[in-house]
């Protein structure tokens, strides 16, 4: 299948409401959920000046933050290298301002809370991507709740799997960047379903933990299958390596000279953030680019 092609079934999808079908990293997602854990540890602390900040989160009209109906509804024709045939972005992504699905519950109010689990939950762990065979143990990982800022201006509900020995910084590198309002669209547990499902080349969700091979590659665990990677905004930061791109549809953001709502440089307070705690940038890479991706060994 062409690029024409995709191009033009995305804009049928568009065109007659397209709903059905399913998705590999992006698609709906069922009913908002009720997390019950048991917090072991709970901090507050008045965050630390930051840098200048290249974009932070403004509150924008309903029309500019609504999902489209057919995101994460058009499989991509897959390419030879486990990802799927890249494509044109939709008009509608080209500057993406999306409110987060429902989810978890909003927080009461716009005040920084954390609530880390030094075990994962069972009822977190069993919508997770987590199972015999990933190369980290269940008990090594940790669950963290925290808020974050939309794209719509308003606060939310914001979850994550993390290695136990790194749950606290990564905890600390997100304060920094709520206190920023950097706006983020969502973040949240991937489940096994959403990452064995066909590609749609739309996924932006923020995570950390999930069992998979690094992209691109069938035989080599990312560092996320340990929990110590950290990927934000995929689709505002994509990863690229020759022909390959991820998310797949994310084309329009490969210009990094047009900094929009959403990106990650030198600049940001994520990428501060995350270089406080010592840890290394995607950005740097040589030979690709991974601008989503933060990492505790720069793999």
């Amino acid at each position: 299948m062409s690029v024409r092609s995709i191009s033009l079934i995305l804009t049928t999808a568009v065109a007659g409401g397209l709903v059905a079908g399913c998705s590999l990293l992006d698609r709906d997602a069922p009913a908002p959920l009720t997390v019950t854990s048991t917090v072991t540890t709970t901090a507050t602390a008045t965050p630390a000046p930051l840098p200048a900040v290249t974009v932070t989160a403004q509150p924008i009209d309903d029309d500019q933050y609504a999902r489209p109906l057919w995101l994460g509804q058009v499989p991509l024709e897959m390419g030879d290298n486990n990802l799927g045939v890249p494509s044109d972005t939709p008009a509608e992504l080209e500057d993406r301002q999306l409110a987060p699905r429902e989810w978890l519950p909003d927080p009461p109010n716009e005040e920084w809370f954390q609530e880390i689990s030094r075990e994962v939950p069972d009822d977190v762990a069993v919508r997770s991507s987590w199972e015999a065979g990933c190369p980290v143990h269940i008990d090594d990982l940790a669950y963290v709740v925290m808020p974050y800022w939309g794209f719509d201006g308003e606060v939310h509900t914001g979850e994550m799997i993390v290695h136990e020995d790194n749950v606290d910084d990564v905890a600390s590198a997100f304060e920094d960047i709520f206190a920023a309002q950097y706006p983020i669209e969502e973040m949240r547990v991937i489940s096994r379903e959403e990452r064995d499902s066909p590609a749609t080349g739309d996924h932006n969700v923020t995570s950390a933990f999930t069992c998979r091979q690094i992209v691109g590659a069938v035989t080599r665990w990312s560092q996320h299958a340990y929990g110590k990677a950290v990927d934000i905004n995929p689709f505002h930061n994509p990863f690229r390596r020759d022909e390959e791109l991820f998310p797949e549809l994310s084309e329009a953001y490969l210009d990094r000279e047009d900094m929009r709502t959403g990106m990650i440089d030198e600049a940001s307070a994520v990428y501060a953030a995350f270089t406080d705690i010592g840890w290394s940038w995607g950005g740097h890479w040589t030979g690709r680019e991974d601008w989503m991706h933060f990492s505790v060994n720069g793999h």
